[in-house]
């Protein structure tokens, strides 16, 4: 164990794992929407992040851009910014879209057991990445370098950059409008029906499939936005890589409480920066295994996560 390593980089550890953890956030708001009116876990959603990352990185490529490509100034960079957001978001929600009505729709209209869900979200999730690795090859695909990180101020000894800043503003955005939208509008106040009783929504006159299909697209917009950000930090993305930071977004989801939009945000941050401060105690070969350690002990002792309150029943 080094905590000399772990005391000296302290700021710099802490800053880069809130970046790191605003991603899986953003990422986890996915699952916890699903999970909370479904009781569903879609393992398929780490395809959607996938499709819109490739969506977006084609979409540059057509105006030119490449990893090559000579750095936008700041009018480039927040037009190929919300370029790419756009088309990431819609490309996501539409595959989210899409994998409710095929995948799941057709499974709730027999009752299907709970199993056939899960073996049904594996199954979509490995034909969707195995047809995006056909496509690319199996190859990294490179971003364009839309900004040149650059230190804005310093927490202790961790510089905070421009980009760090940047996604965890739009993380923090991204959530606020989301709870805005679930507990004041009329269509929130639809979904928090459906996640509380289905068949009592029902009879109030909701629509459950177009419930579900916005929980979906919602979802689907979430992942989208995690993807751009994703982009942005990393600098490449390979057909697999929605795999590993879907897992990483599913136990924020569960460490926060599933179900739990704000749980979500929270166990994204938790678990980012916990990876972190487990890689500069001993080595970067170990962070997953303190974040999947940390989780199995949390939910020795609070199973329900951090805060751990159903999506129906969740105020502002």
């Amino acid at each position: 164990m080094n905590f000399s390593n772990l005391f000296s980089q302290f700021g710099e550890l802490t800053v880069t794992g809130l970046a790191q953890g605003a991603i899986i956030a953003l990422f986890a708001l996915g699952y916890t929407l699903v999970y909370g009116v479904l009781r569903l876990i879609n393992f398929a959603h780490s395809e959607v992040f996938t499709v819109g990352a490739f969506t977006a990185v084609l979409t540059w490529g057509a105006f030119g851009l490449d990893q090559d490509s000579r750095t936008p100034g700041l009018g480039g960079f927040v037009g190929y910014l919300l370029i790419g957001l756009l088309v990431a978001a819609a490309a996501s929600a539409a595959t989210a879209v899409v994998i409710e009505l095929v995948a799941y729709r057709p499974l709730r209209r027999r009752n299907a057991p709970p199993l056939a869900f899960l073996i049904t979200a594996i199954g979509a999730s490995i034909a969707i990445s195995e047809f995006v690795g056909v496509l690319t090859h199996r190859n990294n695909k490179g971003v364009p370098r839309l900004l040149t990180q650059e230190p804005v101020f310093r927490i202790a000894d961790g510089r905070v950059t421009n980009l760090q800043i940047l996604i965890v503003v739009v993380a923090l955005a991204m959530m606020i409008g989301l709870d805005f939208f679930i507990n004041r509008t009329r269509l929130g106040r639809g979904i928090r029906a459906v996640s509380q009783n289905p068949d009592s929504a029902a009879l109030m006159g909701v629509n459950k499939n177009r419930v579900i299909s916005l929980v979906f697209l919602l979802g689907g917009l979430m992942a989208g936005v995690a993807a751009i950000m994703y982009l942005l930090k990393i600098g490449n993305v390979r057909y697999d890589n929605g795999l590993y930071l879907g897992v990483e977004a599913f136990s924020a989801a569960v460490l926060g409480g599933i179900g739990n939009l704000r749980g979500a945000l929270l166990g994204g941050f938790v678990l980012g920066v916990f990876e972190n401060y487990v890689s500069g105690l001993f080595g970067t070969q170990w962070h997953s295994v303190g974040a999947f350690v940390l989780l199995v002990v949390l939910l020795m002792f609070r199973p329900t996560g951090l805060l751990g309150e159903s999506l129906g029943r969740a105020r502002a």
